[in-house]
């Protein structure tokens, strides 16, 4: 399978702050162990990046992109022109999410997050 990691599943796993929710636990551990395709848009990787400048979490972008880049099941996501018409199409209440939910969208993945409000898209299967 493939699923799109929003940047709490991955804020949650690589720092390992919180918890993840049994399903998202389960399709990461999985991931880990290359039964899954793990995609992450390069919009988590910015708001990874303004969150660690601002000392809001306890890794640097750098130390994610490491961990990324540490297991073959995590591919990068880049944004392209497919995913900002996608994100014209509808409407959410913030950008990144927004962008971050017509990615999942044209890779025709379930997005594995804990953001209650991504349930509210339509076209979406949210995981957690």
């Amino acid at each position: 399978m493939e699923y799109l990691l929003d940047t709490n599943a991955l804020i949650r796993h690589f720092a390992q702050i919180s918890k993840l929710g049994k399903k998202a636990k389960k399709i990461i551990a999985q991931g880990e162990k290359n039964q899954h395709q793990l995609f992450i848009s390069i919009i988590s990787l910015m708001e990874i990046m303004y969150l660690a400048e601002k000392n809001r979490i306890p890794l640097t972008l750098n130390e994610m992109l490491n961990n990324i880049n540490s297991k073959k099941c995590y591919s990068i996501v880049e944004f392209d022109v497919e995913i900002l018409k996608k994100a014209a199409s509808f409407h959410f209440y913030e950008l990144h999410d927004r962008l971050i939910l017509a990615t999942a969208m044209v890779l025709g993945t379930p997005v594995v997050s804990s953001d209650g409000k991504f349930q509210e898209v339509e076209d979406i299967e949210v995981l957690w």
